[in-house]
């Protein structure tokens, strides 16, 4: 039987608190024909859509940002929680599952009217991507859709950007928080 995407994430129970099933996808990484069968299926709806760049949201979608970003021949643009910025940036707050927090890009990064594809590994409320949809929209950019390795449905994120009026694109749910 083939392995799906999904196949490689392992589930570690209790992380960061009990009773939350984490869904780690660095064994995804770790397996060279994983890790390219996701880049692969991130990218396939995107196929000959016009993207100036590529965002990946901190952490893990840096490692997918940058290797669509490689694939595309296009730019990469990290977005970072505050203070790990050298340059100008720009803020956004957020809320997330356990907390608060404030992503930043770059001022620069992004150019009125580039088009963007914003990548993480998953999508559970919504909100960091969120947060990263209105900073490239503040700096002039048209998100051309967000793409995800795992959803957790329950959680609503899905539901919150495609009522941004995004496109969104994932590998595989997983039931639970």
């Amino acid at each position: 039987m083939q392995k799906t995407v999904k196949d490689y994430i392992r589930t570690i129970p209790d992380f960061p608190h009990e009773g939350i099933l984490f869904r780690d996808v660095t064994t995804l990484f770790a397996d060279a024909r994983g890790f390219r069968m996701a880049i692969d299926q991130l990218l396939h709806p995107y196929a000959g859509a016009r993207i100036d760049k590529v965002v990946g949201l901190e952490a893990r979608g840096f490692i997918l940002g940058g290797a669509i970003a490689h694939q595309l021949t296009k730019g990469f643009v990290p977005i970072r929680k505050k203070g790990k910025l050298p340059g100008r940036t720009i803020a956004q707050g957020y809320t997330l599952e356990y907390g608060e927090a404030v992503m930043e890009v770059h001022e620069d990064a992004i150019a009125p009217g580039e088009k963007v594809l914003i990548v993480d590994d998953l999508l559970a409320t919504g909100g960091t991507c969120e947060a990263g949809i209105k900073l490239c929209e503040r700096l002039g950019a048209e998100v051309v859709g967000c793409a995800f390795v795992v959803d957790l449905p329950e959680l609503g994120g899905r539901r919150l950007l495609e009522r941004l009026g995004m496109k969104v694109h994932v590998l595989c749910e997983f039931e639970g928080a």
